[in-house]
């Protein structure tokens, strides 16, 4: 009996929700009106390149500041050998 009433009242209740209409977008002042679709195709980029154009430019600059991290420390590394090599000499 209990399980009956619960049904019921879940129906009752919830098929006016499901049963309203979507809210009507506010008339604009200034006559604006925004689009769903596109217009046509000319006006669209399609994702995959845009997807692939977004990898690449990561790759570059991840590439880009490696390069510029491994040349940071080979010149730190020349900078160490010649520090060792003037303090094994008696920094003369």
């Amino acid at each position: 009996m209990k399980v009956r009433t619960l049904v019921l009242a879940v129906l009752l209740f919830a098929g006016p929700a499901y049963a309203q209409q979507p809210p009507a977008r506010p008339a604009n002042p200034d006559g604006f009106v925004p689009v769903d679709t596109p217009i046509n195709a000319q006006d669209t980029i399609p994702a995959p390149r845009l997807v692939g154009i977004a990898y690449g430019f990561i790759w570059v600059v991840l590439f880009g500041y490696v390069w510029s991290v491994r040349t940071r420390l080979a010149s730190v590394e020349r900078e160490l050998q010649t520090v060792s090599k003037r303090v094994g000499s008696g920094g003369h």
